[in-house]
């Protein structure tokens, strides 16, 4: 792959969720990641169909066998980089934790992608992406006046607070490693990372800008200019006017302007937002979307999964694209002289065992296999 990141040679402890995100982000990059899996593969994996693992060869390892740390120490002394998702002290039981592998290649930049991080008290507990934004603030500003919070999918912990805290940790290491001679460890931890990007949320509640209430602020469906309508089939516009010239725009297309009240008295949005959801239930989803068309109202179809590709700017851009029967985002982002490109399909655990080890210099590849300490599937 010719992605600005090639040349750099990652390892992958296989994992679930954010750590074959942040390797798949990676290996879109140009990294030659390489996929360490259990023999069987994970009983969540999706196999040939799991977008998550992309881009990447898979060898299969036997951790348990008294042979297995030894093949990932091997690895780790030709990588630039190492990742796992284990509970804390699970690398170290197996014999793979930092120390190992530092020993080996004192270059290594070694990441840890966890939901609580390393240490303090919830350090050793199980967790998943909902508990993570609870704890940290996140989950609680989510949601409309009066309900429960809402869950935002897996994206903003798993995904963001966590696949993309750690890229952006392992690449700041690599930079320094690359002048200071010497690696380290990467604690991504999805409170931390989820926490920093609370950072405006933080700074609007030290202006008083920002209530605790949940649906009663400018971005959490307190304003009536950013939020979602109702059209008249059942689909849905939404609407992000929040700059007057844009507000102005959204309600001359409506065809209200004469009849809306000041846009910043809070005492009458309400009623604004009344006259919004009355007149998105006049027309279709579609009919709306033709009205907007062209316009700065800020304002977009609510789409679906399915439906996302047909977009024109996203069909125009390639955002998504088809590829092995799969449908799934192009590399993001994007770069002007070493474009990255999609590298391999997903594939089943142990598909490379034989070829990828070799390929990373070693030699007794079929001594390995013969013996059980790898599988090649």
């Amino acid at each position: 792959m010719a992605g600005p990141l090639q040349g750099l040679k990652v390892v992958e402890i296989a994992g679930i969720g954010p750590g074959p995100f942040a390797a798949m982000l990676l290996a879109d990059l140009g990294a030659e990641v390489l996929r360490v899996d259990r023999p069987g593969g994970s009983a969540l994996s999706l196999g040939e169909r799991d977008v998550l693992n992309r881009g990447r060869r898979s060898v299969a390892v036997d951790l348990k066998h008294p042979g297995g740390a030894e093949v990932v120490l091997r690895l780790a002394a030709h990588a630039d980089v190492l990742i796992e998702g284990y509970r804390p002290g699970v690398a170290e039981r197996l014999g793979i934790g930092p120390q190992p592998c530092l020993e080996r290649n004192p270059r290594l930049v070694y990441g840890r992608m966890t939901g609580w991080g390393q240490d303090g008290p919830l350090a050793p507990r199980a967790g998943h992406d909902l508990a993570y934004i609870a704890v940290t603030g996140a989950l609680h500003a989510i949601g409309r006046a009066g309900g429960p919070p809402q869950v935002p999918l897996n994206l903003v912990g798993d995904f963001g607070g966590g696949s993309l805290y750690l890229v952006v940790g392992l690449l700041a290491a690599v930079w320094e490693a690359a002048r200071s001679g010497r690696g380290q460890v990467v604690d991504a931890a999805i409170v931390d990372g989820t926490a920093h990007l609370s950072a405006i949320l933080h700074g609007f509640s030290s202006l008083g800008l920002w209530r605790a209430e949940r649906g009663t602020n400018l971005l959490d469906t307190g304003a009536p200019f950013y939020d979602v309508y109702e059209t008249a089939d059942g689909g849905h516009m939404a609407v992000g006017a929040i700059e007057p010239q844009f507000f102005a725009e959204l309600v001359a297309r409506l065809g209200i302007a004469h009849l809306v009240p000041d846009q910043n008295d809070r005492q009458q949005w309400p009623l604004l937002r009344e006259l919004l959801a009355d007149v998105f239930a006049t027309r279709t989803r579609e009919e709306w979307t033709e009205v907007f068309e062209g316009s700065d109202a800020c304002v977009a179809p609510v789409l679906s999964a399915k439906e996302a590709p047909a977009h024109p700017h996203l069909a125009a851009r390639g955002t998504l694209v088809e590829r092995d029967g799969l449908t799934q985002p192009a590399p993001a982002p994007r770069f002007s002289r070493t474009p990255a490109e999609l590298g391999l399909p997903p594939c089943a655990a142990g598909a490379h065992t034989r070829e990828a080890l070799a390929g990373w210099g070693f030699g007794d590849v079929e001594e390995l296999v013969a013996e059980g300490v790898v599988v090649q599937a």
